[in-house]
């Protein structure tokens, strides 16, 4: 009985775990899946900055599985984005910045790929 308890509890606790971030998928069938699953997945870096000061963007958060490069994932006033490939030094640079909007398009805009 202690043992089938055991099992159990194994796999319910592997079950929970989020996805390794090294199998997430390369497309998606929607924004709101592609959130889902990299923000439930397991990465060896989560950051997000406070955005408050921002007339624009609404929120920021970067995921990365190497510690070099990751998602950024920017929700707007009209719009959200996920960028992939992104070097953990820009998310640095953006969360250091005077003006995140400004960053973003000096920075961001147009020189990573989309999700």
């Amino acid at each position: 009985m202690n043992k089938l308890l055991l099992i159990t509890f194994l796999l319910f606790m592997l079950s929970c775990k989020g996805q390794d971030c090294e199998t997430l998928p390369l497309t998606y069938t929607s924004y709101s899946e592609a959130v889902k699953k990299i923000s439930s997945a397991t990465f060896n870096f989560t950051d997000s900055v406070n955005t408050s000061s921002s007339s624009w963007i609404r929120n920021a958060n970067f995921y990365s599985c190497n510690g070099r490069h990751g998602y950024l994932i920017l929700k707007t006033a009209k719009k959200n984005y996920i960028f992939k490939n992104v070097p953990k030094q820009v998310w640095y640079n953006f969360k250091e910045a005077s003006s995140f909007g400004e960053f973003y398009n000096k920075n961001i805009r147009g020189r990573y790929k989309l999700i």
